[in-house]
């Protein structure tokens, strides 16, 4: 059903939508993006790169770069600058994907396409929004679920493994749908694994450490930790190996050169492959095709495949 809906979104904002795109622009399309928080971490930081440099090589493109530092009020307040503005185009990578629908909805009814960038909004904002650039996160939640449960068939415990969980920022998109792909496909895998807490690391490997600290000091039996990513994983394992608690296995949903680096050395077993400059290179590229008049599908999604200790040779290490 999940499945469908989508599609049938795909299919009827597409068409909707068509209506921001006329004919190709004559003059500099001018594109204004409002980040998430770039300073949070590397991959953000290394998307902001990446866009600068995309968009610097297309000469039929100006940008206005801005960043909202984690603070919804700050980016709703960009996004209303960016109307006053008159920008061609808003790419938004949302601090909270329900509170900033208002402002998608004014950019909307100003005439100016929307595209969503890596972290969707709540589906109650599709209507005023053009195309969603990114990941597929809940298909990369289950495929997290996947590589956990098939290394606990391995080990033989996969009938009795006990885990525990780090999400993202609570209330943003991209940890809710993580947290949800896992839990999801979790049961239908390994139906006698169980999770038996979840807890939010936001994003940040020193809050995830304090929190596995936790973990470790509450529960005495915990065979695997899923992280929303590899820096609050990497954040899990610290707090791991301080404590002497071998044994546990470690997987993310987004692979850092932290935790590449902690794959190498045999102490975290998997993740998702995604990378920082494909994602803001599509986001600036969708934002294009839909100025230019281009039919463009509402989840424009990337591909990002399973890496492990098995396969990680055939992946370069991340540069975020």
């Amino acid at each position: 059903m999940k499945n469908t809906l989508r599609a049938v979104l795909a299919i009827s904002t597409a068409a909707a939508g068509m209506t921001f795109a006329g004919a190709a622009f004559a003059d500099t399309m001018k594109i204004g993006i409002s980040q998430n928080n770039v300073g949070v971490d590397s991959y953000q930081t290394t998307y902001e790169k990446a866009f600068i440099s995309a968009a610097d090589a297309n000469a039929d493109v100006e940008t206005v770069v801005l960043d909202a530092g984690g603070d919804v009020a700050r980016q709703i307040a960009q996004i209303e600058d960016l109307i006053q503005q008159e920008v061609d185009a808003i790419i938004i990578w949302p601090t909270n994907g329900e509170a900033v629908i208002p402002a998608v909805r004014k950019a909307s009814k100003a005439g100016i396409p929307v595209i969503v960038t890596n972290s969707n909004i709540a589906e109650q904002g599709f209507d005023f929004v053009k195309s969603f650039s990114g990941p597929d996160n809940i298909t990369q939640g289950a495929r997290s679920a996947e590589i956990m449960c098939d290394k606990f068939k391995d080990m033989g415990i996969a009938d009795k493994a006990k885990i525990v969980q780090i999400s993202g920022q609570p209330g943003y998109t991209t940890a809710i749908e993580r947290a949800q792909g896992f839990e999801e496909r979790l049961p239908e895998v390994c139906p006698n694994v169980t999770l038996v807490e979840t807890q939010p690391g936001d994003w940040n490997r020193e809050k995830s450490q304090k929190v596995m600290e936790a973990f470790l000091v509450k529960y005495d039996d915990i065979d695997g930790v899923y992280a929303g990513d590899d820096n609050m994983g990497v954040g899990a394992l610290n707090a791991a190996k301080a404590s002497g608690r071998d044994g546990i296995i470690f997987v993310g949903a987004t692979n850092f050169s932290v935790g590449y680096e902690a794959m190498e050395r045999g102490e975290y077993w998997g993740s998702i492959y995604q990378s920082p400059v494909d994602d803001a290179e599509a986001a600036l590229q969708t934002a294009v095709d839909v100025l230019a008049g281009k039919e463009v599908p509402f989840l424009n999604y990337f591909d990002t495949p399973k890496i492990t200790q098995d396969n990680m040779s055939n992946y370069s290490k991340p540069v975020f």
